[in-house]
């Protein structure tokens, strides 16, 4: 596994977010692409774009998880209908639960978004960096599955 590949994927994903370019969830499958599947459709972004701020400003779901969750059905979700106990299916759901318990684990344990910011002014700047260390973060983990199940 290459950690150089998952510190740019890591450093790209921040830097977009930072940048004001793009929302988390759409960083973490742009710098997906550019680092590691140059061929995603570019409307894989698009994809992406209504999960900001915990789903359509919602707060619900944080939308650095969701966008790593878009990248994990790229690579390893299926296509066809088949049924639920396809391997394609079950191995990709098992994939994204690592994905998200890895949130969990060093987040308050939920994936909220409205837990996580609690008290925080959404125009502050202690609120903005806390989402782009989770946009790097979960940019970086999806990575780090994504290669190791590659075995790159």
């Amino acid at each position: 596994m290459s950690q150089e590949k998952i510190e740019n994927v890591k450093n790209d994903a921040e830097e977009l977010f930072r940048s004001g370019g793009f929302y988390c969830s759409e960083a973490v499958v742009a710098a997906i692409r550019k680092n590691l599947a140059p061929q995603m459709p570019q409307s894989l972004i698009a994809s992406a774009s209504g999960f900001p701020v915990g789903v359509g400003r919602s707060k619900c779901m944080c939308g650095a998880v969701s966008g790593a969750v878009i990248c994990m059905g790229y690579f390893f979700g299926r296509v066809n209908p088949t049924n639920p106990q396809d391997p394609v299916s079950q191995n990709c759901l098992k994939l994204t639960n690592e994905l998200q318990e890895s949130f969990r684990k060093n987040h308050k344990g939920v994936l909220c978004c409205s837990v996580q910011t609690k008290g925080m002014d959404m125009a502050s700047g202690e609120h903005k960096a806390q989402c782009i260390a989770f946009t790097g973060e979960m940019a970086a983990k999806v990575a780090e599955i994504i290669l190791r199940e590659q075995n790159a």
